[in-house]
């Protein structure tokens, strides 16, 4: 009896450990355009999203994994690094379930329909012309 239990215990806990956190990726987007994918986590980490200003006016946004300790934190990123010439600031505010930190911003576009649209475009204007 006490193989068994340990036997399932053993089993349970490979799946619990084997779980890593998925989040949406976004390197760098601007206004409401973020391309993102789905990425898994390391251990530790959380997944954020993060928002700010670039050159005081631009908005921008970033996804991905961060971890904990860097969590809702205000980052400046200045250039050339040793000058005070802001480039942009970023909050990153974090969650910790799956694909926590917002849905996609835009989706990957199949090269079917897009192939279709030129195609269809190459032969109206051949009608048309």
């Amino acid at each position: 009896m006490n193989r068994i239990l340990l036997s399932i215990f053993a089993v349970g806990l490979c799946f619990a450990v084997g779980q890593a956190l998925k989040c949406y990726k976004c390197d760098l987007g601007f206004w409401d355009l973020c391309y993102t994918t789905e990425v898994k986590c390391n251990d530790g980490d959380n997944c954020f999203s993060g928002v700010g200003k670039a050159v005081k006016f631009v908005d921008i946004k970033m996804k991905g994994c961060l971890a904990v300790d860097e969590c809702n934190k205000t980052t400046t990123t200045d250039f050339p690094s040793s000058s005070t010439h802001t480039v942009y600031n970023i909050t990153k505010a974090c969650c910790d379930t799956d694909l926590c930190n917002a849905a996609p911003g835009l989706p990957r576009m199949s090269i079917l329909p897009l192939a279709l649209a030129t195609l269809t475009t190459a032969f109206m204007t051949k009608v048309l012309v």
